[in-house]
């Protein structure tokens, strides 16, 4: 199960962190995403700062539950915007950024599960 862990951790962290290069230099394709969504530049920033912070704590087992929670959160922003105002494809894509979003939050969503008894507060219920 930790290798399982592991691997899902990592894939999410990755697709997560390789993002960070389009959103930190405002590459056209980002921009255009966030003009789109009516959050440039403010939400290509900070959206990246969190996904960064969320890739780093998805890469340390103590911190692996926040770092889930964090990945969920953000993700499902994305996902949200490609289904309302984004579409699935974008520029051209094919789909890839949509399908990229679902491979982080389904990862994050299984790792969050599997710590659950972690989750602060409410993680003593799972007990």
């Amino acid at each position: 199960m930790k290798i399982f862990e592991w691997l899902l951790s990592i894939l999410a962290a990755v697709i997560m962190l390789q993002t960070l290069y389009f959103k930190f230099t405002a590459q056209p394709e980002s921009v255009y995403i966030f003009n789109t969504v009516g959050m440039e530049p403010w939400g290509r920033i900070g959206s990246g700062v969190v996904e960064l912070i969320a890739g780093i704590l998805l890469l340390i087992p103590t911190y692996r539950i926040y770092g889930a929670i964090l990945s969920l959160g953000v993700i499902s922003g994305a996902i949200f915007f490609h289904l309302t105002r984004l579409g699935v494809e974008v520029q051209g894509d094919g789909g890839s950024l949509f399908y990229l979003a679902v491979a982080v939050f389904v990862a994050s969503a299984i790792i969050t599960f599997i710590k659950r008894k972690e989750i602060p507060i409410i993680g003593e219920w799972f007990k």
